[in-house]
């Protein structure tokens, strides 16, 4: 699966983590050379805190436009440290 925006692979792998229609990513598929620390953080009941990243591609941000959740939950430790996408970030084999 690969994580593509402005052009840009963001990530790519074959070992994604599908939860609620979202692909989550391991960590070190993603290239964190696009990636931008965010002070973002929400909460989800059975996941926990997530924490945000903003992408930088050639000039232009897409703030909090991945995700992840450092300390998951019990229910949720299948994800926990992988990267999701959205905002227009596009998911494709």
């Amino acid at each position: 699966m690969k994580a593509i925006w402005k052009d840009k692979i963001i990530a790519q792998s074959d070992n994604t983590v599908v939860v609620e229609g979202n692909h989550y990513f391991p960590k070190e598929a993603v290239r964190k050379e696009y990636l931008q620390e965010s002070a973002t953080h929400t909460v989800c009941p059975w996941k926990g805190t997530a924490s945000y990243y903003s992408l930088q591609v050639d000039g232009e941000t897409n703030k909090d436009a991945a995700w992840y959740y450092p300390q998951a939950k019990d229910a949720a430790k299948n994800i926990e440290g992988r990267v999701a996408f959205w905002k227009g970030v596009r998911i494709s084999e």
